[in-house]
């Protein structure tokens, strides 16, 4: 059996294990937030599809690799990778837009929840989750260098669009 309520940076998608060491809420906020005038390279995403406006969006850069990509927050940092987290309330209208610090230019991988819930946890039922380059999702997490980006010298735009459950499958919603 599957648990449904599993840490983001443990979990992507219904089928991925989880973590041995417990995600940390605060770990890679202060790297990534991003200050008014600051200059260097950071990701400024637009967030799409949002199914409504409950919840916080949480923004993760992972190293653009293999055994980096989702791995747990604490062990990244305990190993000096880069790991940074921007969360926010969703606002009330508009189209979300977030900002991420990133220690360098480069490709770094980069996910998004849309949390609905409020309980820090990846619910893949109640939950919308995307990625840089917005790769098509299936049971397992995307390869890595569908989900990743690549950072300028300053603030670099990209798009995420969210994906949510559709009866057996995980998909962007169908706007009529």
């Amino acid at each position: 059996m599957i648990a449904a309520t599993l840490p983001v940076a443990a979990v992507a998608l219904p089928f991925m294990a989880a973590a041995v060491i417990p995600s940390t809420p605060d770990l890679g906020k202060a790297a990534g937030k991003c200050r008014p005038d600051e200059k260097g390279p950071a990701f400024l995403v637009t967030v799409n599809g949002l199914k409504d406006r409950k919840g916080e969006l949480k923004l993760e850069v992972y190293p653009a690799t293999k055994d980096g990509f989702l791995e747990d927050d604490n062990i990244l940092v305990s190993e000096g990778k880069t790991f940074r987290r921007v969360e926010v309330p969703v606002p009330a209208s508009g189209t979300p837009q977030l900002c991420i610090r990133v220690p360098g230019a480069g490709p770094y991988a980069v996910s998004l929840l849309h949390d609905r819930n409020d309980d820090r946890k990846f619910n893949w039922t109640i939950d919308g989750i995307g990625f840089a380059g917005n790769p098509h999702l299936g049971w397992s997490k995307p390869d890595v260098d569908k989900a990743t980006a690549t950072a300028g010298d300053g603030p670099t735009p990209i798009t995420i669009v969210l994906n949510y459950r559709h009866g057996l499958g995980v998909a962007p919603l169908r706007k009529d």
